[in-house]
């Protein structure tokens, strides 16, 4: 974490949104929800969760975080493996597809930092085929994409997504 990232004033939970985006902008917003859908289309749900659960975690999208968590307990994921989900590399809970997947999202999530390393890469593309590994690199930006305007506008309070209302 960088010394500016250290000191720069946290949201305050509650704080009134900067800009509610849907009404102002509702067709990019259903864009991003779009793409999101489609990039997912076939794919694990379970892995899709994973995706969108470690890339909210690393961009701070709490109610992303909350989102996607309830999501995958509505797909059955367990409480041990979501909790361990930030920590993933030490625990014995996840597959090696899983464990792929999660790498190349936190690269592809931080790609400032090293771009997508071959190793993270490759390890991937041996558990998914091509079609899958575009729907993950698309899947993972499109969590990116809605993660930095949940965190930009603060638009979406966390804990109030209820995944029965989303159906």
């Amino acid at each position: 974490m960088s010394i500016q990232q250290e000191t720069v004033e946290t949201p305050v939970a509650g704080e009134p949104a900067r800009l509610p985006l849907k009404p102002l902008h509702g067709a990019a917003y259903k864009a991003a929800i779009a793409m999101s859908k489609a990039a997912a289309e076939g794919l694990d749900p379970i892995v899709v969760e994973l995706i969108k659960i470690r890339a909210s975690q690393i961009n701070g999208c709490a109610y992303c975080v909350d989102m996607h968590t309830k999501d995958a307990r509505e797909l059955g994921e367990t409480d041990q493996r979501m909790l361990a989900i930030p920590v993933w590399r030490e625990t014995p809970f996840f597959t090696a597809r899983e464990r792929a997947v999660l790498a190349l999202t936190e690269a592809v999530t931080l790609v400032t930092e090293a771009h997508v390393p071959t190793p993270i890469w490759d390890e991937a593309a041996r558990w998914f085929d091509d079609v899958e590994m575009a729907q993950i690199v698309w899947s993972i930006a499109a969590i990116n994409t809605l993660n930095r305007v949940g965190v930009a506008s603060r638009a979406w309070i966390a804990g109030t997504y209820r995944p029965d209302l989303a159906r």
